[in-house]
């Protein structure tokens, strides 16, 4: 089976290099299977390449299988590229996958596609598929997918797949393309969540997250259950793609990196060990660190923690759940911890969280800025609200950039809200400074 896992073209609203890893992994994945498929991973939504570079792709490859990746953000290509498909390579199956999918699948069935994976892991879903229409006859019902028949949708069988980390396929860094990822970061004031100037390598250690904020697609997704990786298989796949590219430093993707701090713990002793320092940062929640940790992980080579503060306005407390109602003293304490470890702390801060005002805003801002900390706005949006009726123009206010209708207390001035988002930023990370630059991209 000749098969295309491709991100279709489209303008990103932000950029998380973490959130594409599922496009490789899923390829990565489906050339493990059973019948050798030929598989092409192609990212064309990092204003990368053009509607006719694409068009040449589909014309000239006749592909057997499409799989197209969704995302909150890069839903407004899909229409488009599913014209192309269509019109430039009739004989494909076209299928999606992706966040957006899972979260919304009734919106996805309404379009001319022959499959929607809605459950499990991404790649269960597409590898499914691919091997039902590698067998030749007619795919019936899959677990986690609906499975379209003449003018009918089948219904999944079950629950889709969760794979168990020992069978997780890691993306194969030959072909990303990390020129791209470099321009999308080198912005800091966009507030994106890479270090400028710097090459990235993104390692995807966990999946799934006990914490279950209702804000986020994580445990819906994934489970409320966390797989995770072993540090020598996290260590050795570090090893493999520092050999193969110039990267500069780390970025280990979990959504709750420090879940396990058994884990963590080794990790950073196993980095302490090596004779050349690596540099990395990572994401999680002020309640799941410590003052030990965080200066083990300082020593380790980390440069930047991202914890989900969310807010410090006791009104906003009630929208979160327990381990994400922060005390101002507590979040200090942290920033204190941080600046003694030489660590870049990282606030992501909701903006209109239910309970909160501007004037809230403007003083979780003031402690996160007292505290050394950057401050990383985004905008409240419940996914709760998604409905498989929804047009596309309303799919795309989900990009937690704008308001959803109603989001907000009737009256509220949105504008000042607004200004945190997209006002100028006059903050500017530092963090690069702490990250050598690898001698080959020096030299080019």
């Amino acid at each position: 089976m000749k098969v295309l896992v491709i991100w279709p073209p489209h303008v990103p609203s932000y950029f998380n290099a973490g959130h594409h890893s599922p496009l490789y992994m899923t390829a990565a994945y489906l050339r493990t299977q059973p019948g050798a498929h030929e598989v092409v991973a192609c990212e064309a939504g990092l204003l990368n390449m053009n509607w006719k570079a694409v068009g040449d792709l589909l014309f000239q490859s006749d592909f057997d299988v499409i799989a197209v990746m969704n995302d909150f953000d890069a839903v407004d290509g899909i229409e488009r590229f599913i014209h192309y498909a269509r019109e430039l390579s009739p004989r494909s199956r076209l299928m999606t996958f992706g966040r957006l999918s899972n979260m919304n699948p009734g919106f996805f069935t309404a379009l001319d596609l022959d499959a929607v994976v809605v459950s499990g892991d991404f790649e269960c879903g597409v590898a499914d598929y691919v091997n039902a229409v590698a067998g030749g006859g007619p795919v019936l019902a899959l677990p986690g997918t609906f499975v379209r028949a003449g003018a009918e949708w089948l219904p999944p069988s079950g629950k889709g797949r969760f794979l168990p980390p020992e069978e997780w396929v890691m993306p194969d860094v030959g072909e990303i393309p990390y020129r791209a990822y470099d321009q999308l970061y080198a912005q800091d004031t966009h507030k994106f969540c890479g270090i400028p100037f710097r090459r990235e390598l993104v390692v995807p250690v966990s999946r799934g997250c006990p914490i279950g904020c209702d804000y986020c697609d994580v445990h819906q997704i994934f489970g409320l259950s966390e797989r995770r990786l072993p540090v020598d298989a996290v260590l050795a796949y570090v090893d493999e793609c520092f050999a193969r590219e110039p990267f500069e430093y780390i970025a280990f993707y979990a959504p709750t990196f420090t879940l396990k701090k058994q884990w963590v713990r080794e990790l950073c002793d196993k980095l302490i060990a090596r004779e050349e320092k690596v540099r990395w940062k990572c994401a999680t929640t002020v309640h799941h660190l410590d003052e030990a940790l965080v200066a083990k992980m300082g020593e380790s080579g980390c440069v930047r923690i991202s914890v989900g503060l969310e807010t410090l306005e006791p009104a906003g407390h009630g929208a979160l759940p327990r381990a994400k109602q922060i005390e101002e003293d507590q979040f200090r304490e942290l920033g204190r911890w941080c600046r003694e470890a030489g660590v870049e702390l990282n606030a992501f801060v909701i903006v209109g969280l239910p309970g909160t005002t501007a004037q809230g805003v403007a003083r979780t801002r003031t402690v996160v800025e007292e505290s050394g900390a950057r401050f990383r706005p985004t905008v409240y949006t419940p996914f709760e609200r998604l409905d498989p009726a929804m047009r596309l123009e309303d799919i795309n206010r989900y990009n937690r950039q704008t308001f959803l209708d109603d989001a907000l207390e009737p009256g509220t001035d949105r504008e000042p809200l607004y200004r945190y988002v997209f006002g100028v930023e006059e903050r500017i990370t530092k963090v690069h400074e702490l990250i050598p630059l690898h001698a080959e991209r020096v030299e080019s």
